[in-house]
């Protein structure tokens, strides 16, 4: 069967879309980051009900759970995947650093519930601690939910009781949330796919000035600063 030219002519078209189409493909790390940015975007909208700036200015890392979702019948369990940015050395924030969070959950539940997560770390030694293996919550690193509201933490004793403080946003608003016994991991592969290295290690990640990432880990670092510099002002 012979084909018209216009004919030939639409099936190329199509074929080239196609190629660049798939080519520019977002990932599931894409959307991820993409996700993390839209909950950061969050923070900066309504600052009297967010985290306060004086925990987000002071702390060592920050990481951020798009979805976190929980479901179960009675006993269930909840599980999320997100990134882990820390500051370096010369007080900036680093590349991103994939992670996931697992833990069960128990009592009175039916259902599905998805919502967003933020993981405030005060020091380097409650993110070293993932950065070489696990964490659980509450059993290796102290954490509690975490304070709320601008004024929240400025003349309080609270923000020296815990290594990690933890936050929920559901429909718009942040509050303290409760995840003790919920373990932290490095999500490795979702750091190879993201970064297109066979072997990388969150520490390589987090120090490696030199290392070549993608343009969404520039704008979810520039999202970030930008919070924690308006919050400054």
């Amino acid at each position: 069967m012979k084909l018209s030219k216009r004919t030939m002519h639409v099936l190329i078209l199509c074929l080239v879309f196609g190629w660049a189409s798939s080519g520019l493909a977002e990932t599931k790390e894409d959307r991820k980051i993409t996700n993390a940015i839209e909950v950061l975007n969050e923070l900066s909208a309504i600052p009297e009900d967010a985290i306060p700036p004086s925990l987000l200015n002071n702390a060592y890392g920050v990481a951020i759970i798009p979805s976190l979702l929980k479901i179960g019948f009675i006993a269930g369990g909840r599980y999320g995947k997100g990134v882990l940015m820390v500051r370096t050395e010369s007080n900036r924030w680093s590349n991103p650093s994939f992670i996931y969070i697992a833990g069960a959950s128990f009592g009175y539940q039916i259902g599905a519930q998805s919502t967003d997560i933020v993981l405030v770390f005060k020091s380097k030694k409650s993110v070293d601690s993932i950065t070489t293996g696990k964490i659980t919550l509450g059993a290796d690193v102290s954490v509690a939910a975490g304070p709320v509201g601008r004024l929240a933490g400025a003349g309080t004793d609270i923000l020296l009781r815990s290594e990690i403080y933890s936050y929920s946003r559901n429909r718009g608003f942040f509050a303290g949330i409760c995840l003790e016994g919920a373990v932290l991991n490095i999500d490795k592969g979702a750091n190879v796919n993201f970064y297109k290295k066979t072997y990388i290690t969150a520490a390589e990640i987090f120090d490696n000035k030199d290392l070549e990432s993608p343009l969404l880990a520039s704008k979810l670092r520039q999202c970030l600063i930008g919070y924690t510099r308006q919050q400054q002002q």
